[in-house]
């Protein structure tokens, strides 16, 4: 296998922006059957490795995921090119939607496009359970830590606790049952290549840790959060409504641990109770905006930072004012991912192998399995229910899009066109019988 170049890797960074569609299990379960499976640039156990450390961590562990592997590929340009392309097409689609929102309301065709999209969504994460859950479960305790971890989720379990939890039960388990709990599967030193970033290989020699190298991740960072932060203090909006957004997004960044769900009621409580950004309604309707365009979920913040500036344009117009709101929510919301990769990933690589910590992923791992599942049950009771009844046009679509990604492997890019052209036709059909 020989290493991408970083042109390739470009136009595949690039192509993954704009079909990284289904939330954070929807996006890792693309970058698994693309970085792993087809273009074979990263092996299993790396992989899941990178995503064990990622879902730790604060804030959108999809994006995370992308740029780790994109640091490990073209070191610190190869990370921000992958998380940059990664969130860049959903900014532009936000941005115009959400300003569309604002002057013009919704659009019955535009919802009908989102209904097939939404529906594809749901077919993606239900096959990523099965692909995930293939590879994670390989004992009879991996698949009891996958069920605890999803009736611990649905009696209202933080997210933090169950991995945390898990990490632990595996930890502890190795040492009792090491069979029950194996950890991650790794190549033996000396077996053949099957991947450009082979689980036998040493760190590169980019990712291995250093004291001067931390210092120099905190001090750039440092600068890049409180450079633009002085901006904003000198922007013109009533209260220093920028400012709020930008101190606000750089707290939420911090501390809102428990995936994208979680992170949405801690949102909303603030935007619409707190400081009166928008309306319960809108941001509701901000959620279904994100949730139906490519990018992490947590892009609502886009949105909600949209119509802080629209709401609160002081003596700016309304649609400048949204812009800079749009541009400091997804600023400050996403810089924080790349420090946490940058500083931290250096250090996750010089642990992998140990077998202890192997088997603590292993478990956490295992409990992805239940946490995407419960996910799916989620966003599926969203999808294939309307009103307590059921919506037989998205339920039929994400039933056949499922069928033909499990019989015929296709790629996403042309499930997730079908589903939107389908939708289209079917908002079509009903406005011609109206």
């Amino acid at each position: 296998m020989e290493a991408p170049s970083f042109g390739e890797a470009f136009r595949f960074w690039l192509k993954l922006g704009f079909i990284n569609f289904g939330g954070p299990t929807g996006q890792i379960a693309i970058m698994h059957r693309e970085l792993v499976e087809r273009r074979r640039w990263i092996s299993e156990a790396r992989f899941l490795h990178a995503l064990n450390y990622c879902m730790l961590l604060p804030g959108p562990e999809a994006t995370q995921l992308a740029i780790y592997v994109g640091w490990l590929l073209h070191q610190t340009a190869g990370g921000l090119v992958a998380g940059v392309l990664f969130i860049l097409p959903s900014v532009f689609a936000l941005l115009a939607l959400s300003w569309a929102y604002a002057a013009f309301g919704s659009v019955p065709l535009v919802a009908g496009v989102f209904v097939g999209l939404k529906a594809v969504v749901l077919a993606i994460v239900a096959h990523a359970v099965l692909r995930i859950g293939k590879r994670a479960l390989r004992s009879w305790a991996m698949a009891a830590l996958a069920a605890a971890a999803f009736v611990a989720l649905l009696l209202g379990a933080p997210f933090p606790a169950v991995v945390l939890g898990a990490g632990l039960v595996g930890l502890a388990g190795w040492r009792v049952a090491p069979r029950a709990f194996p950890p991650l599967p790794s190549a033996a030193p000396g077996a053949a290549r099957d991947s450009v970033l082979s689980d036998a290989d040493a760190p590169p020699a980019h990712a291995r840790p250093s004291a001067r190298r931390a210092a120099v991740v905190l001090g750039v960072g440092a600068a890049l959060w409180l450079a633009p932060l002085a901006l904003l203090l000198a922007l013109p909006g009533p209260s220093g409504v920028f400012l709020r957004e930008g101190a606000f997004f750089s707290a939420a960044a911090l501390v809102t641990f428990g995936g994208a769900y979680a992170v949405l009621s801690y949102l909303a409580q603030a935007a619409v109770h707190q400081y009166g950004w928008l309306s319960a309604g809108q941001m509701i309707d901000g959620l279904g905006l994100a949730e139906t365009t490519p990018g992490p979920l947590i892009m609502v913040v886009a949105f909600v930072g949209f119509l802080a500036g629209w709401n609160l344009h002081g003596p700016l117009p309304p649609a400048l004012a949204g812009t800079l709101g749009l541009l400091a929510a997804v600023y400050f919301t996403f810089l924080p991912s790349f420090l946490f990769v940058f500083l931290g990933a250096p250090y996750i690589e010089a642990l992998r192998g140990r077998a202890s910590l192997d088997a603590a992923l292993s478990a956490i791992t295992a409990a992805v399995v239940g946490v995407v599942l419960q996910l799916a049950l989620f966003f599926g009771q969203h999808v294939v229910v309307s009103g307590g009844a059921v919506a037989w046009f998205p339920a039929a679509l994400a039933l056949a899009a499922f069928v033909a990604m499990l019989a015929f492997d296709l790629d996403v890019i042309p499930v997730v066109l079908a589903g939107a052209a389908a939708g289209l036709l079917y908002a079509l059909a009903v406005a011609g019988k109206a």
